[in-house]
């Protein structure tokens, strides 16, 4: 819990920190005083994508910076990372020394900065397979490279912007929407503290964004007006079609989100 932690930053003064994004949103929203971070010099997250808004609210708070990445299992650590005073909030920061990495199409073709398309990584330390998973390991492991199963957009700097797990991606109106991008724009809102976006069929059996928020505590807020807040700062087609106010957001023992327990949630709330 945010307390326990605080206690413990207190007792060992660690000077590295590392937590997932689901974790600062908990300390910020616990009021975790701004000194309990005084001996730490760097934090990192990392297991799923940093809010821009959450990053830049942390440091802000706290003075401290947190570098954003990206490892695997398969690729033995982190490959994809900021890096120490040149942390853009909002990216996953730049290939680390030793990887390769690619944003490709659907038929495997590069594609140019600023295109959305999946994540392929090479370096020396990966896998090359799974043991006794056949068919996985050849969608998974192509040649030299790993397809991460993330959909990714790099810009002309170099730096990489996660949009999702591509199974988690979702069409509204025929266009790609993020879920990543609109739980970034209601987590700027001053009354929400978490945020997840998932698809539901609407009544023609179209998916459309819905999201689950959890408010401040104290901290009122009505679901047309974080409707309405999106609307104001995402193209119209992104807005989610329904905002559901919750007590808490189902996570794992890690604390990243189980979205497919967020769309169980919004379902039986929404009664589809």
């Amino acid at each position: 819990t945010p307390a326990s932690v605080a206690g413990r930053l207190a007792e060992y003064r660690p000077t590295l920190f590392f937590a997932v994004p689901t974790f600062y949103a908990a300390l910020l929203n616990a009021d975790v005083p701004a000194d309990a971070f005084a001996s730490v010099r760097l934090a990192v997250s990392a297991g799923e994508p940093l809010p821009a808004g959450l990053c830049r609210r942390f440091t802000e708070r706290y003075g401290v910076e947190v570098i954003d990445g990206i490892g695997s299992t398969e690729c033995l650590h982190i490959f994809l990372s900021n890096r120490p005073g040149e942390v853009r909030p909002g990216t996953t920061g730049t290939a680390v020394p030793g990887y390769e990495l690619r944003v490709v199409d659907a038929d495997g073709v590069d594609v140019p900065p600023g295109t959305p398309g999946s994540l392929l990584v090479k370096g020396e330390s990966i896998a090359t397979g799974y043991w006794c998973r056949t068919d996985t390991t050849r969608q998974v492991f192509q040649g030299e490279w790993l397809r991460t199963g993330d959909t990714y957009v790099v810009d002309e700097d170099g730096y990489y912007t996660c949009l999702g797990r591509t199974g988690d991606m979702l069409k509204a109106g025929g266009i790609w929407v993020s879920p990543a991008e609109v739980e970034a724009r209601l987590l700027e809102h001053p009354a929400v503290a978490m945020a997840a976006v998932v698809g539901l069929p609407d009544a023609d059996g179209i998916d459309k964004p819905v999201a689950c928020v959890v408010l401040k505590d104290g901290t009122p807020a009505h679901p047309a007006e974080l409707a309405a807040f999106c609307r104001a700062g995402l193209a119209p087609f992104k807005r989610p079609r329904e905002v559901l106010v919750v007590d808490k957001l189902p996570t794992t023992p890690t604390g990243k989100l189980r979205r497919f327990a967020v769309r169980e949630l919004a379902a039986a709330l929404l009664g589809r």
